[in-house]
C-alpha cells in the first residue's frame, strides 16, 4: 500500500516535492492549494483547491484519508494555515515537516525599510504622491486603499479589481528575469517597491533590479509561525519522507 502524503502547497518547493513523489510508486501524494489563484498548474499528482474548514476540518481530512505524513509548503506569510497544520499534526500524531526557505537579507547597495505588516508599509510610503510597485499579493491590497494618492503598479498571478483609483494590475507568474525587472521599473518610472519577504528565488530579481537602480524597498517581514521541524528545500523533505516510509515498513514487518 502506498504511503499517503498531504502537501499544503503555495510555493515552488511544494510543487517540486509533489513532482518527485509522482515519479515514485511508493507514495500517494495529494497537493492542496488555497484557492487564491484561478490558474492552477497541474502538479502531476492529485490535487485539491480550497480550505479545510480550520483545524477541525484538517484533522478530519487527515484521519479520514489516513495520511501518514503532512508537509507544510505554504507561503511564509500563510501564518494561519501553518498554525493549523501544527495543531492538526499534534491532535492526530501525523508527522509534520515545514518546508521554508530562508528570508531575503539586505546587502550592500540595498535601500530597505523593514516593516512588520501592510499597514506600516502603507505608512512608510508617506503622504507625497509616488509611483509604487506593489508585490504583496491581492489579499493585502486593502491596506493601501487608505493611501489612494499614489500610482500603483500591482503584480499578481491573476488579474483583479484592486479598487484603487490610480492602480493597474500586471498579471504575471514568476520566475522573473533581472533585466526584464529593471526595464519594467524604468519604463514605469517606479519610485519605490513594496514587497513581502518571501525569500524565493523566483521573485528575487526585483530586488537586484532595485539595487541597480538605487530604488528604495519597503520590505514586510515574515510573521511569527509556531515551532515545527523545518527544512529549506524539497530535497531534505524528500529524504524525510523516504525515512518515514522505511520506518512504516519496519513497523509492519514488510
Amino acid at each position: 500500500m502506498a504511503f499517503k502524503v498531504l502537501i499544503l502547497g503555495g510555493t515552488s518547493e511544494g510543487r517540486q516535492l509533489a513532482e518527485q513523489l509522482a515519479l515514485d510508486a511508493r507514495f500517494a501524494a495529494v497537493l492542496s492549494f488555497a484557492g487564491r489563484t484561478n490558474a492552477v498548474q497541474d502538479p502531476g499528482v492529485p490535487y485539491r483547491v480550497g480550505g479545510f474548514g480550520g483545524v477541525p476540518g484538517l484533522v478530519a481530512c487527515l484521519r479520514r484519508e489516513r495520511y501518514e505524513a503532512l508537509i507544510d509548503a505554504t507561503h511564509p506569510f500563510a501564518r494561519h494555515m501553518s498554525a493549523h497544520a501544527v495543531e492538526a499534526a499534534e491532535l492526530t500524531t501525523v508527522p509534520l515537516l515545514r518546508v521554508e526557505g530562508p528570508a531575503w537579507s539586505p546587502i550592500q547597495g540595498d535601500r530597505w525599510t523593514l516593516v512588520t505588516d501592510m499597514e506600516h508599509a502603507r505608512l512608510a510610503l508617506g503622504e507625497r504622491k509616488r509611483r509604487v510597485f506593489l508585490s504583496v499579493g491581492r489579499l493585502e491590497i486593502g491596506a493601501f486603499r487608505a493611501a489612494p494618492q499614489h500610482d500603483y503598479l500591482i503584480r499578481a498571478v491573476d488579474d483583479f479589481d484592486p479598487e484603487l483609483p490610480r492602480a493597474r494590475v500586471l498579471a504575471a507568474r514568476g520566475p522573473f528575469d533581472i533585466e526584464a525587472e529593471q526595464a519594467l521599473f524604468e519604463r514605469e518610472r517606479i519610485e519605490v517597491i513594496v514587497s513581502k519577504n518571501a525569500g524565493t528565488a523566483a521573485t528575487s530579481a526585483k530586488l537586484v533590479a532595485a539595487r541597480r537602480l538605487g530604488l528604495p524597498v519597503i520590505m514586510v517581514e515574515r510573521p511569527f509561525l509556531p515551532e515545527a521541524a523545518t527544512v529549506a528545500t524539497f530535497e531534505p523533505a524528500l529524504a524525510w519522507l523516504h525515512a518515514l516510509h522505511e520506518a512504516s515498513l519496519q513497523r509492519r514487518g514488510v
